[in-house]
């Protein structure tokens, strides 16, 4: 029962900061000629790329922060603030530059394979969704964890895999209203957690605020 509650909390805050129905009007254009079979190829090789880097961010990112001699705590808070900004985008329903610039996007048009980039990275595993794995590996350092962990990013990269293989009929089911209504319930769910990142690491790194007044 914890571990399924904690599968949920997990799943429930990493799902929204990858939004894969928000990726999805950029998926139908950049895949806009090219054929059904492409089309299916590229959204797999996008989930599998998602699940790997989100992968390698939850294993390795406590060594990359040790490497340049980030301390946890510095590291919610600056990941808070880059979830923050993103639940703000997409509060107002705006696209975040974070996640790619509008010249990526342009230049992506013309590329062969577009699975891995843009659209794995950094739209769907940017720099907020790997922030949010290394924040949540640190704050629960186990092996019962980490095993929690590998089975929310594979649920996550299946919910990306469904939403680019059905996103044509999801944009026709959703149209643009509803596509905007579910992105800025996630962007909601995004800020709440930002601000729990955020108070985490500065009670962390000034104890005073973390004491009862």
């Amino acid at each position: 029962m914890v571990e399924l509650e904690a599968y949920i909390k997990l799943l429930a805050g990493l799902l929204p900061v990858v939004d894969p129905i928000g990726a999805i009007p950029l998926f139908i254009s950049l895949t806009e000629h090219r054929s059904s079979a492409e089309r299916q190829r590229i959204a797999w090789v996008c989930a599998m790329s998602v699940g790997v880097a989100l992968l390698i961010a939850h294993i390795g990112g406590s060594f990359w922060l040790k490497i340049f001699g980030i301390g946890i705590p510095s590291f919610q808070i600056a990941g808070g603030i880059v979830v923050l900004f993103m639940g703000i985008s997409m509060v107002k329903a705006s696209h975040d530059r974070s996640r790619n610039t509008p010249e990526e996007r342009v230049e992506s048009v013309d590329k062969e394979s577009i699975a891995v980039v843009p659209m794995a990275i950094p739209l769907l595993s940017g720099p907020g969704a790997m922030s949010t794995v290394i924040v949540n590996h640190n704050l629960n350092p186990s092996w019962n964890y980490d095993v929690l962990a590998a089975g929310v990013i594979a649920t996550v990269a299946l919910a990306v895999l469904l939403c680019l293989l059905m996103a044509e009929k999801i944009e026709d089911w959703l149209g643009t209203t509803g596509m905007n209504v579910i992105t800025r319930v996630f962007g909601l769910i995004i800020l709440s957690i930002a601000v729990e990142f955020i108070t985490k690491g500065l009670a962390a790194v000034f104890p005073i605020l973390g004491q009862p007044a």
